[in-house]
């Protein structure tokens, strides 16, 4: 089986990473846009969770990471429920973790540990553990394969940075001794500069926030009008969003019709009509100086003067002034 990726080109995979693939959990992921409700009032927004996780399975592949870790790597994401972190809206969940809270029962009752056993693999010891895939996960601020790729994949779609750059910080991308650094400054700038557009720029930006925190009330009032219940949620985007269509309630209706692409909103911090803060994210990644490993931030200005800035965003978080939603 053949894998193009626009990031990181053609790949070859088969045998337990293809059936995998190829599973209901990994394909129903076609159908979970990364960026929650931002793909109904930009259609550029679309960034599936399968486009990601195929993505970090490549990532570990060609940064030398095992088929073990491969497969960790894939199936990472495979409890995101549908519209991605808007379930942590629904219900205020702070932490923005609810899909690694439900990621035992999700892949214990799916056919994904009938498949790793075919291949002689015990899903508990190969999935619950993230602990021994240093590649796949790190703590903030370093860098890991799943930080690298959704930040890379989202800011070539949504950002616009070209391939040419990508493949330029891909290409010193080094893994050692259980960390991800970077051989070069100057790559190490560019990625926290590229990530913060992702994290700041477009997690922050008016119309996503809006188009999140509008889908999650219409959502919390079709779970309290029990026209869905939590299990809809393990659906697709486009399911849920038929329920909610299909109901015999106005209320849900109009709300729903408030997400579309001529919703004009604005940042506004006097005349606003919501505020939303979102988790803390931070990146300083490592870069080989000399000998040693030292973080971005001790070699480099740029980047403490970046970390600060996001990290008084982030604090402030984003208020919104809603225009024109109908």
């Amino acid at each position: 089986m053949k894998i193009t990726d626009k990031i990181y080109g053609e790949v070859k995979v088969d045998g337990v990473l293809e059936e995998l693939i190829q599973s209901k959990p990994m394909q129903r992921l076609k159908g979970i846009h990364q960026g929650g409700a931002s793909y109904l009032v930009n259609k550029k927004w679309n960034v599936t969770r399968f486009d990601h996780s195929i993505g970090v399975m490549v990532l570990i592949k060609k940064m030398g990471g095992s088929i073990e870790e491969q497969i960790a790597g894939l199936l990472h994401d495979v409890s995101h429920t549908a519209f991605s972190h808007v379930i942590d809206y629904v219900f205020a969940n702070q932490d923005e973790d609810y899909h690694e809270a439900i990621y035992r029962s999700v892949v214990s009752e799916s056919e994904i540990p009938a498949i790793l056993k075919k291949y002689h693999y015990h899903y508990e010891d190969l999935l619950f553990d993230d602990s021994q895939w240093t590649l796949l996960e790190q703590p903030a601020p370093d860098l890991c394969a799943d930080r690298v790729d959704y930040t890379l994949r989202d800011m070539y779609e949504y950002g616009g940075i070209p391939l040419k750059e990508i493949h330029t910080f891909l290409d010193g991308l080094r893994f050692w001794k259980g960390r991800m650094y970077l051989q070069d400054l100057k790559a190490a700038e560019w990625f926290v500069r590229t990530y913060y557009k992702e994290v700041i720029d477009f997690f922050m930006d008016p119309l996503n926030v809006y188009a999140n925190a509008a889908l999650a009330e219409t959502l919390r009032l079709a779970l309290d009008k029990n026209i869905i219940d939590i299990t809809d949620f393990l659906g697709e985007d486009a399911q849920v969003i038929s329920q909610l269509k299909e109901a015999e309630n106005q209320e849900v209706k109009e709300r729903l019709c408030r997400i579309h692409e001529k919703v004009n909103v604005k940042a506004d911090g006097v005349n606003y009509d919501l505020h939303h803060k979102s988790k803390v994210r931070l990146i300083d990644p490592m870069v080989m100086d000399g000998q040693d490993l030292k973080r971005a931030s001790v070699l480099s200005d740029k980047v403490k003067e970046m970390n600060e800035l996001a990290y008084q965003k982030s604090k402030k978080g984003v208020y919104v002034n809603i225009l024109a939603d109908k």
